[in-house]
């Protein structure tokens, strides 16, 4: 497959996150080359220690190894063919050092023995000396004790890669195949597939094998009417996740609306499909919104997008501080607010929290790439901002002496940085079911799915649309609309915040391509929540006029 074919593909579900590209040095290889199971751990500790010593003999006073392999593997279908099967692997070293007080990488591909590791580290010395020429203060690195030979291993039921090509392309055609029988003219389906295999070896001790599996079931449904030549979408409602094959075996849970949702616990993507198919057609004799002031009942479906966009990137420190500014800009809640210890957040009902721990998430590791053992933490409390998203090199900003366990690459070619944890909304401690939100609210809309956004470069003024949209009227859903886009700023819409639903309805969604920095990484992340009531909110009408 091209890289525009790629790319044209992957904008059906990442609601304009980072389109990646495939990770660099990685090269196509067969399917059931991918079950192979790679380098020993005991030649990975070898390689590692070899690039371990060199960087200390060179002057280096702090070194970390990650050696890394990268399975992806993407089917791609559209009504009733195969479009493609890309199977790439990637397999290299990097070695990142402090010397002379400043920062080296260099990185090795297909790294063979010890003397490869150990001149990639000789290099990353290298760079970093020269690099101290220019700096202005000497790396403030917070300490970290060492956890010697610990292993973390994502806890799938059903790894993904063992599944033959075959039952993957089966259940496409089928989900293709029902989608076009209950209303669709057209459809794409892919299959997204990750397996990070790392391993991280640093001078304070620590060597953590990790086993990492992600995936992503997601499909696009179109509908003509043949009266207009109109035509309108729908996408799967799935929510990546940080889950094997199993994910795909378990049914979830219809709604209010009839709508098939995002549970942790799986996902039906035929059933989904067909919902798709029926909910697209209906869109063409949906009433178009009026625009105007509403209440919002927010799924986590669609709540996910936005707290990813107005929580998690602002409250990302090398965005505070501008040290970042790529995708959409910095951030409005600077140091300055913070250090007041009050500044408001949002309503007294939201905490919103930060989490590399939570299982089935796409974020969920035991060990960040630094070797900082991973864990959860408050960003805002009670409404008030409390803390930011940090890596060792930064928190001594912030006042602290432990780093929050943020830190990534996305290949082993990449230099790891400070990236966005799992960022949640936590669920509502009294008992408060959908149904029962809904009947409190007069006048409203019930928003369900992720659409198109835009957002300032502070992260503060934003505007977001979703895929469903039902009218809400004196507590009852009367039918669906279109058309509908909501605008507001990141405070003034996290203080219209007045109910959020208890644990039993929480959810993750997230976003499996998210894009930060430059040169660009992409990252996985998943955020939680959930469905949630915000008042007030300013709605307008998108529909084109010709």
């Amino acid at each position: 497959m091209n890289r525009r074919d790629f790319n044209q593909l992957l904008s059906m579900g990442t609601a304009g996150l980072l389109l990646p590209s495939l990770p660099a040095f990685s090269r196509p290889v067969a399917p059931e080359a991918l079950l192979e199971t790679g380098v020993d751990i005991a030649i990975k500790k070898r390689l590692a220690d070899a690039g371990l010593n060199a960087a200390k003999s060179r002057g280096a006073t702090y070194t970390d190894v990650r050696i890394g392999r990268y399975l992806n593997q993407f089917v791609v279908t559209r009504e009733d063919k195969v479009q493609n099967i890309v199977n790439t692997e990637s397999y290299g070293v990097g070695v990142r050092v402090i010397a002379d007080g400043c920062w080296g990488f260099a990185a090795v591909v297909d790294a063979k023995n010890e003397a490869d590791v150990a001149k990639a580290a000789d290099k990353a010395v290298a760079i970093a000396k020269a690099n101290a020429k220019l700096m202005k203060e000497p790396v403030q690195l917070a300490p970290q004790k060492g956890f010697g030979d610990v292993s973390w291993k994502a806890p799938i039921q059903k790894n993904a890669f063992e599944v033959p090509i075959k039952e993957k392309v089966d259940l496409l055609m089928s989900v293709n195949s029902a989608a076009l029988k209950n209303g669709a003219n057209y459809i794409n389906s892919i299959l997204f597939m990750v397996n990070e295999q790392k391993y991280i070896a640093t001078s304070d001790g620590t060597y953590a094998d990790q086993d990492i599996h992600r995936m992503w079931p997601l499909f696009n449904v179109t509908a003509i009417d043949p009266k207009t030549g109109k035509f309108e979408t729908r996408q799967a409602l799935s929510a990546p996740m940080g889950m094997g094959y199993e994910y795909l075996q378990a049914n979830p849970t219809d709604k209010v609306t009839g709508v098939t949702t995002r549970y942790n616990r799986g996902y039906d993507m035929l059933e989904d499909a067909i919902a798709a198919a029926k909910q697209a057609r209906t869109k063409h004799s949906a009433k178009s919104v009026e625009a105007g002031k509403y209440d919002l009942v927010l799924d986590p479906s669609h709540l996910w997008l936005t707290i990813h966009e107005s929580v998690g990137h602002p409250l990302e420190l090398d965005r505070v501080l501008g040290y970042e500014a790529n995708f959409a800009g910095t951030s409005f809640a600077t140091l300055d607010k913070w250090q007041t210890k009050n500044f408001n957040y949002g309503s007294k009902l939201v905490n919103l929290f930060a989490d590399k721990t939570q299982v089935g998430s796409l974020g969920a590791v035991g060990y960040d790439d630094e070797g900082v053992k991973c864990k959860q933490w408050d960003l805002v409390k009670d409404g008030t901002l409390v803390n930011y998203q940090a890596i060792r090199d930064q928190v001594h900003i912030i006042g602290e002496n432990e780093s929050q366990g943020c830190c990534y690459a996305d290949n082993w070619s990449s230099v790891q940085f400070q990236r966005m944890a799992n960022v949640s909304l936590a669920a509502g401690k009294t008992p408060l079911s959908v149904q029962q939100m809904i009947k409190d609210v007069q006048k409203g809309i019930y928003i369900i799915g992720d659409g198109s956004f835009s957002i300032d470069q502070q992260r503060y003024n934003f505007q977001f649309g979703g895929q469903l949209f039902y009218e809400i009227k004196n507590g009852e859903i009367v039918g669906m609309l279109k058309d509908v886009a909501y605008q507001s700023n990141t405070q003034e819409f996290w203080n219209s915040c007045v109910a959020i639903c208890d644990e039993k309805d929480y959810r993750l969604g997230g976003s499996f391509f998210d894009g930060k920095g430059q040169p660009a990484q992409s990252s996985a992340v998943s955020h939680g929540s959930s469905t949630t009531r915000f008042n007030g909110v300013n709605v307008i009408n998108t529909a084109r006029k010709i």
